[in-house]
């Protein structure tokens, strides 16, 4: 057993552990990750945030060129969509991307472990493999980074074929005459995008009273606004109550049942597919957590303190297992934390910080408290906006749609919250991001130079707007 004997095993190999596994490595531990996939990067990299951008960026150009272009002199004709390729370049991505983690494994001397881990005592992993075959490996410490999988709801199983997850939706041979999205959160709104402007059909059925309830209401009033002029169609306050699945010739029927909470009335909904997207629950079964006396909250949730630890010291659990949001940058610092704790240094993650984002189009990226937030803590505030109708550079690009919103204490001028909805907000958020991570105040954001004609004005002009001071529009 010599051999097989480390300061550290992560289990899982998602974003969480592969980078948690790195940081332990270049800090000079002994490290081995075990992952019950043949290929690395868990569920963001594989069926994910890699492989739903790849799709999303795709069929943007696809959009483009069928609705948009003409209006830049660009004249194209006879536009088609060649599913096979588009699928084939997604699929190219996350090969190269996964070749890459497995690369920087090798790289860092990190050993890994094909097969399904489980703790069998505080010091000792076992791994099962595919054929049944077992070993086990001697850790110092371990650490839960086993990440998340689909919710599904008692009446509605995703079957692969009518109910699909995801996965399912991120591999389709062909494109759905109507999708209907039950959920209307980041999943459901991304791939209902994609699918809408590849030619289905999309109704996304929500249980609240708006899209992305977890963001700033007066954000996602813009954002459903913006896509239903694309043509998406929403259902909100509904609750759906089953569906059926029957053969019309060769085709498949589905009808979705659901009652509209506002009218107490019930609704059938007519459709070829279903995309069940009510969120992600935590991957924490058959780890032999019950058997170490680990406790877990009624949903799943590993409970840990605030240095990552369960009950034994040196069992930690982060990423999608524990509280908190489900995203893979958040998992990736709490892995990095792990690591440096475990080396005797101040792991830390700033959960203040992280930002939120839905790869719609416009983009809604959000960072720190919304407004409602605000409120609920009974905090005076000032609030900045302005929106990228004034913006010369999206009026260049054609892309005007949307605005940024600057939350900052009456008091102090800090900055509590920044919300965008907008072309490229995933990328414009992160001056916001580094200026709360440094307790900086609306004012720092305004008086900072930002280059012209640049996208990430409009956040200077809301943040001068925080103040009644913006200058341009």
């Amino acid at each position: 057993m010599a051999e097989n004997n480390f300061d550290v095993v992560f289990i899982g190999a998602g974003p969480g552990g592969y980078t948690g596994a790195i940081r332990a490595a270049q800090l000079g531990m002994k490290v081995a990750i075990v992952e019950k996939y043949k290929t690395l990067g868990g569920t963001c990299l594989n069926v994910g945030c890699i492989p739903s951008k790849a799709l999303l960026d795709s069929s943007e150009h696809f959009e483009a060129a069928n609705h948009e272009l003409e209006a830049h002199g660009v004249k194209v004709s006879g536009v088609s969509l060649d599913l096979n390729r588009m699928m084939e370049r997604k699929s190219k991505i996350v090969k190269d991307l996964t070749s890459g983690v497995d690369f920087l494994m090798k790289k860092n001397k990190i050993e890994r472990f094909l097969g399904y881990g489980k703790i069998t005592t505080p010091n000792e992993v076992e791994i099962k493999a595919e054929d049944g075959a077992t070993m086990k490996l001697a850790a110092k410490n371990i650490v839960i980074a086993t990440g998340s999988v689909v919710a599904e709801l008692p009446f509605m199983k995703v079957d692969k074929i009518n109910v699909i997850s995801s996965t399912q939706a991120l591999s389709l041979e062909t494109v759905p005459k109507h999708l209907v999205v039950v959920g209307g959160g980041v999943i459901g709104l991304e791939l209902g995008s994609v699918w809408k402007r590849l030619g289905a059909k999309v109704t996304v059925i929500e249980f609240a009273d708006r899209i992305a309830s977890m963001m700033d209401s007066q954000m996602t009033t813009v954002l459903t606004r913006s896509l239903k002029k694309q043509g998406m169609e929403f259902v909100l306050k509904a609750k759906v109550t089953g569906y059926k699945a029957e053969k019309k010739g060769k085709e498949t029927e589905i009808t979705v049942t659901y009652e509209d909470m506002t009218k107490n009335t019930t609704v059938d909904i007519k459709c070829d597919k279903i995309l069940l997207a009510v969120g992600r629950k935590p991957f924490s079964e058959g780890l032999g957590l019950e058997e170490l006396g680990i406790e877990k909250d009624k949903r799943g949730f590993i409970q840990v303190n605030d240095h990552y630890q369960t009950k034994h010291p040196n069992i930690f659990a982060i990423g999608d297992v524990i509280p908190g949001p489900m995203l893979a940058h958040k998992s990736e610092e709490e892995g990095v934390a792990v690591a440096e704790i475990l080396a005797g240094q101040a792991g830390h993650v700033n959960y203040n910080t992280v930002p939120s984002v839905i790869y719609t189009w416009p983009e809604l990226a959000s960072v720190g408290l919304s407004e409602e937030q605000v409120k609920e803590k009974g905090t005076e505030y000032k609030v900045g906006t302005f929106p990228f109708t004034a913006n010369a550079r999206a009026k260049a690009i054609g892309m005007t749609d949307g605005l940024v919103k600057v939350i900052a204490d009456k008091a102090t001028d800090k900055v509590l919250g920044v919300h965008i909805v907008g072309p490229r907000a995933s990328d414009v958020l992160a001056e916001a991001v580094i200026a709360m991570e440094f307790s900086a105040s609306a004012e720092d954001i305004a008086r900072t130079f930002h280059g012209h004609p640049t996208l990430s004005e409009v956040m200077r002009e809301a943040a001068l707007n925080v103040d009644k001071m913006a200058r341009q529009g």
